[in-house]
């Protein structure tokens, strides 16, 4: 990749991981988010993070515990971190701006959830002209319905295919 590349992380926040209800494999999802921050900062690779926020009483609740950025893959200083009210992160933020004050071109997307945010930002990305990788095994969601997290995940893997690259973690060059 070059200097026209970003890692997009999206909604990695603690109370997606509560005790009662956790994402599915969150611990892989960060484990492999934290190699794919680590791999590209090593190559200057700017990370942003996204962090949603939610009312009274919801898992997001901005300023709570379960608000903030997980803290196995907490922001450095330099790192940009995008507040968001919506799924799509780029409705009402600063994101495309940053983007083009940056001349960014290409995005790797990774966080959650699946079959919301990171398909709402993935598909807004797209259509805003930007190049968009997906690390595949690197989104997560819960069971719904009749449908498995795993399930949904291969679902919305097989759909990003229509408007972007989807590889899995290891695969992505910084």
């Amino acid at each position: 990749m070059s200097v026209d590349t970003v890692l997009i992380v999206i909604d990695v926040q603690v109370g997606m991981f509560a005790e009662t209800d956790p994402v599915y494999a969150g611990d892989r999802l960060l484990e492999q988010t934290h190699n794919l921050i680590s791999r590209a900062r090593s190559t200057k690779i700017p990370v942003i993070y996204v962090q949603h926020n939610e009312g009274t009483g919801e898992p997001l609740e901005t300023g709570t515990s379960g608000w903030h950025i997980h803290p196995s893959i907490s922001p450095l200083k330099e790192d940009l971190i995008i507040q968001k009210f919506t799924p799509d992160a780029f409705h009402e933020t600063a994101l495309h701006d940053e983007l083009t004050k940056r001349r960014i071109r290409t995005i790797v997307v990774a966080g959650m959830q699946t079959d919301v945010c990171v398909d709402a930002t993935s598909r807004r990305a797209h259509e805003l002209g930007y190049d968009v990788i997906i690390a595949g095994d690197t989104h997560s969601t819960w069971n719904q319905g009749d449908l498995s997290a795993q399930e949904i995940i291969d679902q919305y893997n097989a759909s990003f295919r229509s408007f972007a690259t989807v590889k899995v973690a290891r695969d992505v060059e910084f």
